[in-house]
C-alpha cells in the first residue's frame, strides 16, 4: 500500500471540473484507490462519491493506493494533485 497528503491549492477546491479529471486519471489503474478528508473517506473512482467529500482550499486530503499497479497510481495521481489541484 502507497499513500501520501496533499494540501489543496485550487481557489475552488475539487469541484466538478478536476474531480472529473481525477476520477478519469484515476479510472486508468486497477488498484483500489480512496481519499480521505477529515474522518470521511471515498471511493476515488467514483464522481458522486468525491465530490460528497466537500474538499475545499486549504483541507487536506489523504490518498491510499493498494493493488497491483499502485506504484504507477502513486507516480501518476501525486503528479496530477500538484499540478491541477
Amino acid at each position: 500500500m502507497k499513500e501520501f497528503s496533499y494540501t489543496i491549492k485550487d481557489e475552488l477546491g475539487i469541484h466538478a471540473r478536476p474531480a472529473g479529471m481525477l476520477v478519469k486519471e484515476a479510472g486508468k489503474f486497477t488498484s483500489n484507490i480512496s481519499i480521505t478528508k477529515e474522518d470521511k473517506s471515498a471511493d476515488i473512482k467514483r464522481l458522486f462519491a468525491l465530490m460528497g467529500l466537500g474538499v475545499k482550499n486549504g483541507d487536506t486530503v489523504t490518498v491510499k493506493i493498494d493493488g497491483d499497479d499502485e506504484e504507477a497510481a502513486y507516480d501518476s495521481l501525486k503528479h496530477f494533485f500538484e499540478a491541477s489541484l
